[in-house]
């Protein structure tokens, strides 16, 4: 149950999910005297469906299992899902917001996340979101969150306004996630190079969320972040998007760039393999590349649950790229245990 601690074999007979989305049913009117232009509703859709709105236009339709504590569990079942970690969908992460009104939209989200995981009999566990474009009302939500049973750690975009996360303005809450344990889950938002897409909008995700997360993880290594917080753990979505093809030139430009060796002390690569990735690339050649550049132990299991663009069979999709019964497991469950503090929230 939430708030007892747990091991990860006590909850996982089967796959640990990490990455998978909640819309709230409902959202609550703004408290403040202007009501931002961007600031979410829900209208009727068909059937169990409702219709996300922002800027009064229809943003996504999702379906009640972004909100429905039974069917996701039932769900779960079928993909052979023992543990869910939930997520607010992307877009809901308000960065472009004033950082009051944010705050006020985050803190409701958490609360309906607090509920869902309280509702699923230990099935779920979430990451909440903070106002990241205020450090100090960031800092003071990862707090609020970090003492609430069931929250092991936060989603973060992979840009906040255009600011990729490895800039320095963010290690302030880099250190406060390290002191307080928690882990910290990095998915596209808003992507770089959607300009260059020629096609339907539907190509930002197929296409342009790898780039960015791709981005982001690199301007972690680029940064130091790492070294100068060992304990950190972050993982990234879309199995860090295109991070393992960048590292080889990263790896070259470190050996002729007098300029990187300042800040890439150490292997790119080998940095790379303290990071933790999502195994969500749809094809088990693609997964086999990430599990040789990172190593089975940093790669776990990701579905996009319930978005249309998902994986529906994360366990066997992962089981046709890996044929070593330790590896497997680790994908499955173990690294995921080890990423969310053993689970011991």
């Amino acid at each position: 149950m939430p708030g007892e601690k747990l091991s990860i074999k006590s909850v996982c007979q089967c796959g640990v999910d990490i990455h998978a989305h909640v819309v709230p049913a409902t959202f609550p009117c703004c408290l403040g005297s202007a009501v931002p232009g961007d600031w979410p509703s829900m209208a009727p859709a068909h059937e169990c469906h409702r219709n996300v709105m922002i800027f009064g236009k229809v943003y996504r339709t999702v379906s009640d299992r972004c909100w429905d504590v039974g069917k996701r569990v039932a769900d779960m079942e079928e993909m052979d899902v023992s543990l869910q970690v939930i997520s607010p969908m992307p877009e809901l992460l308000s960065y472009w917001m004033a950082p009051k009104a944010a705050a006020q939209l985050l803190r409701y989200i958490n609360e309906q996340l607090a509920v869902m995981v309280s509702h699923s009999n230990g099935r779920l566990r979430a990451f909440g979101a903070v106002p990241l474009q205020d450090m100090d009302l960031a800092i003071a939500e990862l707090r609020y969150l970090m003492g609430i049973p069931g929250f092991v750690g936060v989603e973060l975009g992979s840009n906040i306004n255009g600011r990729p996360i490895g800039s320095p303005e963010f290690e302030p809450f880099f250190e406060a996630a390290q002191e307080l344990d928690a882990s910290i889950f990095v998915h596209a938002i808003k992507p770089c190079g959607q300009d260059r897409l020629v096609g339907p909008a539907q190509l930002q995700q197929a296409l342009a969320y790898p780039t960015d997360v791709g981005l982001a993880a690199a301007s972690v290594l680029t940064s130091g972040v790492l070294a100068r917080y060992p304990r950190l753990r972050l993982a990234f979505s879309h199995g860090g998007g295109t991070l393992a093809s960048l590292l080889p030139r990263l790896e070259r430009a470190r050996l002729t760039f007098p300029a990187l060796r300042e800040t890439l002390f150490d292997s790119p690569t080998m940095e790379a393999r303290r990071m933790y990735y999502d195994a969500l690339v749809f094809d088990p050649a693609a997964l086999s590349r990430l599990i040789a550049v990172y190593g089975d132990t940093q790669i776990m299991l990701g579905t996009d649950y319930p978005f249309a663009f998902s994986e529906k069979t994360p366990v066997a999709t992962v089981a046709a790229a890996v044929s070593n019964t330790a590896a497997l497991e680790n994908i499955l469950y173990r690294n995921a245990g080890r990423f969310l503090g053993d689970l011991k929230n």
